[in-house]
């Protein structure tokens, strides 16, 4: 016997109303298990699926409940017991383990077990029980069909020797048509002085008990069989079946009865198969579909985290750009102030040089008059040394001083017309510079106008920027709002996507719990 280990003292309590189910084949493998199985046990699917039922097993448990189980169930009969099974962690909880045959055409195919929870008189009646039956050949109790009963050779007789219903109706009537067999040949054989009408009256009796059990036979006896066939057949979830009734009495209600049970069980069952085939079909395209959305509704989220990144870098690329708009735009101002300002000293500078030029023109007229005196001087100079020359000895001190004089006119005419050539040239730089400034006064205006005229672009620019920066603002708003929805979307879509999948495990799980009823080629 398999012994599973380690164990503990951890007891889970079934739930109320929540029964666990499982099917094995032939030899125990198992095949399926519901939802609470997995719950209640501990183990996985996988670990489960494929694996001998025994793998629930607890020490605990005598090793006859087991051989009782399933020389039950190679009988055919239902067996239904208390049972203790063990945790994946080692704990244990009990059951009402109630194991049906799974019949398909009158044939046992695999095996059903259906576990409720139990009471806790229940439970402590069978650790009694079990701890009495594991005392071995000491043991004064054992389980026939799941049943306590004492070990003792009557009560091993009395099971082996249990009478069917046909038998038992013949034994009662036995003695009369034994009595009524002697009666016919005893007034065959013999001349004894009986009453005639007693032999008679015998033989009737025992036409009449023969006449009895056959009636009861056909209408009680052979009905119930047919009843109790066909119960197991629809325990066991094998809905092929089929009996008429052959008679009107109790036993043939009752088996119109179990006949109708099997035409609404196959009508449900039907519905319920190809309800579960549509539902198992849309889920599938459902779980399919939520995928795909999901895996698109998670590109798309990752895109729009992406643009959104890009957005907020867009905008504060474009608020740089405002700013520095901003700053162009009182730089401009700044330039244009000082271009009106150059422009201003440019007149002033013009201004300059026009009384420079005039001022140049003075001394040059000044300096036309010293040469003219010079000159004069320099005749002046010329006739009071002719003079002087003239007057002999008396005139040579005047004849010095005239040629002192003319020297010095001389000289003044020389420095007059230094002047002079200087002052043209003065003149006729201040003049090329009167053009000079003439020329930067147009264009200084034409800077003045056009760094207006870019001051005025700059806060068409700024005020653009400024827009654009509020717009692009709420670009980035709306695109981080949309992203904050995918990605609420996204998980929404998971969690739909995970609910899909959730429907479509029950819809399996209930596809194969309706797997159970074999309902024939015909109904299918």
């Amino acid at each position: 016997m398999r012994k599973n280990l380690p164990v503990n003292d951890s007891e889970y309590v079934l739930q109320d109303d929540r029964p666990i189910v499982s099917k094995t084949d032939l030899k125990g493998r198992i095949t399926y298990i519901n939802p609470y199985f997995l719950e209640v046990s501990g183990f996985d699917e996988d670990e489960l699926m494929g694996a001998p039922h025994n793998i629930v097993r607890h020490p605990d448990m005598p090793e006859g409940a087991f051989g009782d189980l399933w020389q039950t169930l190679k009988a055919g009969e239902i067996w239904s017991a208390p049972v203790k099974n063990r945790r994946k962690d080692g704990g244990y909880y009990w059951v009402i383990a109630h194991v049906t045959p799974i019949t398909e055409g009158g044939r046992i195919v695999g095996y059903m077990s259906v576990r409720t929870k139990p009471t806790r008189q229940q439970i402590h009646a069978a650790i009694a029980a079990y701890a009495e039956i594991n005392k071995g050949s000491q043991s004064t109790i054992t389980l026939a069909q799941g049943r306590l009963v004492r070990k003792s050779a009557l009560s091993a007789l009395l099971r082996r020797g249990r009478l069917s219903m046909r038998v038992r109706i013949a034994l009662t009537s036995l003695p009369q048509v034994v009595v009524a067999a002697f009666a016919l040949l005893h007034l065959l054989l013999t001349t004894a002085a009986i009453p005639e009408w007693m032999l008679y009256a015998a033989v009737v009796g025992g036409l009449l008990n023969i006449a009895l059990y056959a009636y009861i036979d056909r209408g009680v006896v052979r009905p119930m069989g047919d009843a109790i066939d066909l119960a197991k057949s629809l325990a066991g979830g094998d809905l092929t079946q089929r009996t008429l009734p052959q008679c009107n009495g109790e036993g043939g209600r009752l088996l119109r009865a179990l006949g109708q049970m099997q035409v609404n069980l196959l009508a449900a069952i039907g519905d319920i198969r190809e309800n579960v085939t549509t539902i198992n079909q849309a889920t599938r395209e459902i779980a399919a579909g939520n995928v795909n959305l999901s895996a698109r509704t998670e590109t798309q989220a990752a895109s729009l985290e992406e643009t959104a990144s890009s957005m907020e870098q867009f905008a504060a690329t474009v608020s740089q750009n405002a700013s520095n708009a901003q700053q162009a735009r009182l730089l401009s101002e700044e330039t244009h102030a000082v271009v009106r300002r150059s422009d201003a000293a440019v007149a002033d500078v013009g201004a300059t040089m026009n009384a420079i030029s005039d001022s140049a023109k003075r001394v040059a007229e000044i300096t036309s008059t010293i040469d003219a005196i010079a000159f004069q001087t320099n005749i002046l100079a010329l006739n009071a040394a002719v003079e002087a020359a003239r007057a002999g000895g008396s005139g040579r001190g005047f004849a010095v001083v005239a040629a002192e004089v003319r020297g010095l006119a001389q000289r003044s005419a020389a420095a007059a017309k230094e002047i002079k050539h200087l002052i043209d040239d003065s003149v006729e730089k201040v003049n090329a510079g009167s053009n000079l400034v003439t020329g930067a006064r147009v264009t200084m205006a034409q800077v003045v106008d056009a760094v207006a005229r870019m001051s005025h672009v700059v806060d068409e620019i700024a005020a653009a920027s400024n827009e654009q920066a509020l717009g692009v603002q709420q670009v980035n708003d709306a695109v981080g709002h949309m992203d904050k929805v995918t990605q609420q979307n996204a998980v929404l879509v998971e969690q739909a996507a995970a609910a899909s999948g959730t429907l479509h495990e029950q819809a399996m799980h209930l596809s194969h719990a309706v797997s159970v009823f074999t309902m024939g080629p015909a109904v299918q």
